[in-house]
């Protein structure tokens, strides 16, 4: 498979002849101040700006400037637009004028294109502006209103006149007017915060049972220290002494519990052992 890029060799500048060159050239521009905002650190998008560009004329360079992609169509600026159309040997001549002034501005955009009789003449007008809801608009239209009258006639005019040309590409100023459209969202469903029952004609008290209240289960440790601290003879002392034993080697205390648990059981032996032992007769 050939791996030309469809390109048209510019008079000046950068011929890039095959799709690895312009990769390569997208990858360096992407990562440098030279490219657009839109474009920084995506060498596929600048390839991809390349490639529409070639494809009308421009240079690597002149497409990385003029192609844009606004709401995820390719647009090219009115200003590069109006070189390609002007540099065409279709073209017979572009006139472009302002009539009247404030709210009553027309922007006329005439074309002639050779071998044709007929010009092809766009307006676009304040009243136009306001329908399309862009008069007064935050942005160029309210810094530039005349400008960007003129930039709506002309691409009207160039887009009717040199199709084959632009190859249908829209000027970029008027796909930023273009509203992206909306996607369509789930609908969303509204659930009652509490679940409703059934409507009964006849009522059914249930009777509520009392809570019962749970004392906190003890440890083995805890019991231990209840245990050894009422032991009445040394014999149950003994006992108590076997089932830490046994607590300890099933990992039900830990070392340092049973450490603890011994000490009390030896304390609580010395203390019986000290009491007076009764006789039996």
């Amino acid at each position: 498979m050939s791996t030309e890029i469809s390109t048209q060799r510019a008079s000046t500048g950068l011929a890039l002849q095959s799709f690895d060159d312009a990769f390569r050239f997208a990858k360096m521009v992407a990562a440098s101040e030279f490219a657009p905002k839109d474009f920084r650190n995506k060498p596929e998008s600048c390839l991809l700006a390349i490639q529409h560009g070639a494809e009308i004329g421009l240079s690597p360079m002149q497409s990385l400037q003029n192609i844009a992609c606004i709401n995820g169509r390719p647009a090219i600026w009115g200003d590069a637009a109006l070189a390609l159309c002007l540099a065409s040997q279709v073209c017979d001549g572009i006139h472009e004028t302002i009539e009247g002034d404030g709210d009553n501005m027309t922007a006329v955009c005439k074309t002639s294109r050779k071998g044709k009789d007929a010009n092809v003449v766009a307006r676009f007008s304040v009243a136009d502006a306001k329908k399309a809801g862009l008069w007064g608009k935050a942005g160029p239209w309210s810094q530039y209103p005349k400008r960007m009258l003129q930039l709506r006639a002309r691409g009207f005019a160039l887009r009717d006149a040199f199709p084959d040309v632009l190859k249908g590409l829209v000027t970029a100023e008027e796909a930023q007017d273009y509203s992206q459209p909306e996607q369509p969202r789930e609908p969303v469903v509204v659930r009652p915060k509490f679940d409703t029952p059934p409507q009964s004609t006849t009522e059914t008290v249930v009777p509520l049972k009392p809570k019962v209240k749970h004392e906190p289960k003890l440890t083995r440790a805890e019991a231990g220290r209840l245990a050894i601290g009422s032991a009445p003879t040394i014999e149950a002392c003994e006992a108590l002494r076997t089932k830490l034993d046994t607590y300890h080697d099933a990992a039900e205390i830990s070392d340092d519990e049973f450490t603890e648990l011994t000490k009390l059981l030896m304390g609580r032996v010395e203390i019986l052992m000290s009491e007076p032992q009764e006789v039996t007769q």
